[in-house]
């Protein structure tokens, strides 16, 4: 199913360009337009999980300098008979963690520095579980994919400025179409992401990894601890990282601003809850 959303994702996006390519230009619109879709969707596609880890700035790590995250991973890939991801590490002290990637044998998984120290080895394997259940369970396509389009999406909102119409000779801001595109282009890539992604399976990777690792409780101690460490040290509202967040266990913002737009996250305390639950049903 999440390969039908893609295309689906992909197509509608395409329509919707072409369609405005029509408008604004007619025939030499259309053409650029459907470059522009052609080379969006080919980099959402293709290179979602390098614009994802770009991002956040990470960079990849080695057993050598992270041994527990790659016995983790390797017991945990091992149990579910998967191939190993690559492993990333972001600087960023703020706790959190997420998969990208368009396939099991493509993925990655990276975890913030934050995250590395605040956690315990159960609470970090939970997580580690989370982020793998989305990967198993073919989440990380739709998510990569939507989150590259957006990525996309607000760069060009960024070349907006650029563009000369509706801009005087003497005037040196952008014009009006620029500022118009600047005003809503953000908006768009906030809705992709919705559409795109369900709440839903952000319960259905909990499910999955506290099952892969047997230990829900240990999952839920770290949906705590973690929602407390984002909201200590929440991420800049930055749109350029909205897309990622996402991918993320918990959102990594706070406060009301553009980026709460791109919020696909149940409440933690909805999600300890329901961990909690099935951790009295196991026993």
């Amino acid at each position: 199913m999440n390969g039908v959303k893609t295309a689906m994702l992909i197509g509608a996006l395409s329509a919707v360009m072409l369609v405005a390519g029509w408008a604004f230009g007619r025939g030499a619109g259309l053409a650029i337009a459907l470059v522009i879709a052609l080379l969006t969707n080919g980099i959402a596609y293709f290179f979602s999980d390098r614009l994802a880890l770009r991002s956040m700035r990470a960079h990849p790590v080695s057993e050598v300098e992270t041994p527990i995250l790659f016995q983790i991973v390797r017991e945990l890939s091992t149990s579910a008979r998967q191939p190993m991801p690559r492993l990333y590490v972001s600087e960023t002290m703020q706790p959190n963690a997420f998969a990208t990637g368009r396939s099991p044998r493509k993925a990655a998984v990276c975890c913030t520095r934050g995250i590395l120290e605040m956690l315990d080895p159960r609470e970090l394997r939970a997580v580690l579980g989370h982020e793998l259940s989305h990967v198993y369970n073919r989440d990380v396509l739709i998510a990569s994919v939507a989150a590259g389009i957006a990525t996309v999406i607000t760069y060009l909102s960024h070349l907006a400025i650029f563009m000369p119409f509706g801009r005087s000779e003497d005037d040196e801001g952008p014009g009006i179409f620029g500022m118009l595109l600047m005003l809503f282009l953000g908006p768009i890539a906030a809705m992709i992401i919705q559409m795109a992604i369900s709440r839903t399976r952000e319960f259905q990777a909990d499910a999955s990894g506290a099952q892969l690792t047997g230990d829900p409780l240990a999952l839920a101690s770290a949906l705590r601890k973690i929602d407390a460490g984002a909201r200590a040290r929440p991420l800049p509202p930055d749109p350029e990282l909205a897309p990622v967040s996402a991918l993320m266990i918990v959102n990594p913002f706070r406060g009301q601003s553009i980026v709460q737009l791109f919020s696909t996250h149940p409440s933690t305390e909805e999600r300890v809850e329901r961990l909690e639950r099935m951790a009295g049903h196991r026993r």
